[in-house]
């Protein structure tokens, strides 16, 4: 006999939509993640910069401080190694700077791969194929607790009758992370690139820094400096969020951070990008925050929480 069940009362239409939309939330709050490294400081999820770099040294010590802070974050760390550094100078390197570096790797927490075969696979240029390594390690990594994937890859391909194709696979990359819980480091080497090459590469990266004898030079792009500043206006009105205000208790975490686009004078429709939501969405939990508050409008709303 099966177990007996007490009859509960369907969810409105309404309530329905709102747990649906709760299972679609990813990354409802933008989180900056620290790089290691100084010229850059944090960025947050979903990020493909590029360093270009001038000597061996500065490759080994940029991918260390990169991974070092990643590994200390909880977060999974993938390097694919090429020329210069091989996979040894890579372990060496960090065993000296990573305190119980082999304790994190026999845990799984950093993979060291050979950068040419885990991408090419073979001779042929496969762009789906390439983009595909990347979601299922992203894939794997997450079920096993950890905050997000970094990763180094260093463009071995620079001066190859593989250029174009490979311009190709950073724009795919590109579109790949956003949104996603990855951060993605390509190396360049300042020697083997041309003015052109550099001005190519930096198009088809979110953000570019150089480092040559152990000196950074930073190159930001426009849409980095925007989602900067919308992170820190974000930021700001979830401290505003973070006091009590009349009617606070009776909000859900979701409208709560709908409510913080909200403060910050987002439109639905940029609430809900970001959000990853439809505008719909966002409109549905305006409705029930003013509702809630018994605000007149979001103007009344935002005199409430503001006041």
């Amino acid at each position: 006999m099966a177990p007996f069940r007490p009859i509960r009362k369907r969810r409105s239409a309404a309530r329905q939509r709102s747990g649906t939309a709760a299972v679609r939330d990813k990354l409802p709050v933008p989180v900056l993640r620290k790089t290691g490294l100084p010229a850059i400081g944090h960025l947050p999820w979903g990020t493909h910069a590029c360093v270009f770099y001038a000597t061996k040294a500065d490759l080994l010590e940029t991918a260390v401080a990169y991974f070092k802070a990643g590994l200390q974050s909880n977060e999974f760390c993938l390097w694919l190694i090429s020329g210069p550094v091989t996979e040894r100078d890579a372990r060496d390197a960090l065993r000296r700077a990573v305190p119980q570096f082999d304790r994190y790797e026999a845990a799984g927490q950093i993979e060291l791969l050979d950068g040419l075969a885990w991408l090419f696979g073979g001779e042929r240029v496969d762009l789906r194929r390439m983009v595909g390594s990347w979601s299922n390690k992203l894939r794997e990594a997450l079920p096993r607790g950890f905050e997000g994937m970094r990763a180094i890859g260093n463009a071995f391909w620079i001066g190859t009758r593989h250029w174009n194709a490979f311009l190709a696979y950073e724009r795919a990359l590109d579109r790949l992370v956003a949104g996603q819980r990855i951060i993605v480091l390509c190396t360049y080497s300042l020697r083997s690139s041309t003015a052109t090459d550099v001005f190519n590469v930096a198009r088809v990266h979110q953000c570019s820094v150089g480092r040559q004898r152990r000196k950074w030079e930073l190159l930001v792009s426009p849409e980095l400096i925007r989602s900067k500043l919308e992170i820190r206006k974000l930021k700001s009105a979830l401290d505003v969020l973070s006091k009590p205000f009349p009617g606070s208790q009776s909000l859900t975490p979701r409208e709560r951070v709908a409510l913080a686009h909200i403060v910050r004078g987002a439109t639905s429709k940029e609430a809900a990008r970001t959000l990853g939501v439809s505008p719909r969405t966002v409109e549905f939990h305006r409705a029930n925050i003013i509702r809630k508050l018994g605000a007149r409008n979001t103007v009344d709303v935002m005199r409430r929480v503001l006041a």
